[in-house]
């Protein structure tokens, strides 16, 4: 790890996340920490569960996010009856008119994209969510023996319906824990709202710049890794995550709330996602404030409440807003 970045990186990065905000704001009203959010998972080369009731624009947001950075971009509406090879691909037997000779090629499915919305992921039986493991984890896609390796930047940005539960397939702790940040997207304020409907009611279509290369986001990917992270700002995300689990020494209120907490990986995503918003905002490190600002997006998912929890309507998000006031930022 290098000292520091040099301070020309820093500002190319700071300005192109600026330049990012403005394209984005000719399409998408508002929202605005829920753009800061995925494009943090998308730098930090992780994955985005997006949260949100239907007709909050979840879908044009991803798309154009992948329009302003030069992605390839496809999008799979998960639904009850979808295979793993609905995803992935498959084999299919091709056959020489000539020859007659038959041999198999693999027909690439849609995740082979750069990025990809996996649309209502909870609608799904578990089968064909744990298609989707592999590739985000591992980057690469296994067929009849073979590897394939996915376009890289890769980047999952799935999306949950937290209405109309029936029917649908929650998903498993382990594959959550797979997503850097969960994002929830929330309606709109009124002002907001009406400058919405009035955009998308008239007959101009905006048209976004690109900003970014698939190049450029890998060497921005690679600059995150360098961002110094001081042994304060280390020793506070852990903390953070530690305070979540169920031991003798944690805070009374977990124990009494929580059945499950958050593994080593919400810690490294604390950390990663904070190099990524130091980035943004032009500073040389990681700082207390980013962990403070990506605790919810990266804990919410990955803390299992109990039953007493439920009961009194006590969220992920309550916790962590305690484990904030109460765990102290250590100094340097």
């Amino acid at each position: 790890m290098t000292e520091n970045l040099p301070a020309q990186t820093m500002e190319r990065v700071a300005a192109a996340g600026g330049a990012m905000r403005s394209e984005l704001a000719k399409a998408i009203i508002g929202q605005e920490d829920v753009i800061e959010q995925i494009i943090i998972a998308l730098f930090a080369r992780g994955h985005c569960l997006m949260t949100g009731v239907p007709g909050l624009g979840k879908t044009l947001l991803v798309k154009s996010i992948a329009e302003i950075f030069s992605l390839s971009f496809k999008r799979i509406q998960f639904t009850p009856d979808l295979m793993p090879a609905d995803i992935s691909g498959t084999e299919v037997i091709d056959e020489d008119p000539v020859t007659g000779k038959r041999s198999f090629s693999f027909n690439r499915g849609p995740v082979f994209a750069n990025m990809l919305l996996a649309d209502e992921i909870n609608r799904t039986p578990p089968k064909t969510q744990a298609a989707l493991l592999e590739a985000m984890e591992e980057r690469q896609v296994t067929a009849a023996g073979t590897t394939y390796p996915l376009e890289r930047p890769f980047f999952v940005l799935a999306t949950q319906n937290p209405i109309e539960l029936e029917g649908t397939y929650p998903l498993p702790e382990a594959q959550l824990d797979r997503f850097l940040l969960n994002v929830v997207l929330d309606y709109l304020p009124q002002e907001q709202e009406e400058e919405m409907v009035r955009r998308t009611t008239n007959p101009s279509v905006p048209e976004l710049d690109k900003v970014f290369s698939a190049e450029q986001i890998i060497e921005i990917q690679r600059f995150v890794r360098e961002v110094p992270a001081p042994d304060n700002v280390i020793s506070y995300a852990v903390a953070l995550t530690g305070n979540t689990r169920l031991r003798p020494n944690s805070p009374a209120f977990i124990r009494e709330y929580i059945k499950w907490g958050a593994g080593s990986r919400a810690s490294q995503a604390l950390v990663l996602g904070g190099k990524v918003r130091a980035l943004l905002q032009n500073r040389p490190n990681v700082a207390c404030e980013d962990i403070r600002a990506l605790a919810k997006p990266v804990l919410r998912h990955r803390i299992m409440t109990n039953f007493h929890a439920n009961a009194e309507g006590v969220t992920p998000d309550d916790i962590v807003d305690r484990l904030l006031k109460e765990i102290a930022e250590p100094r340097r």
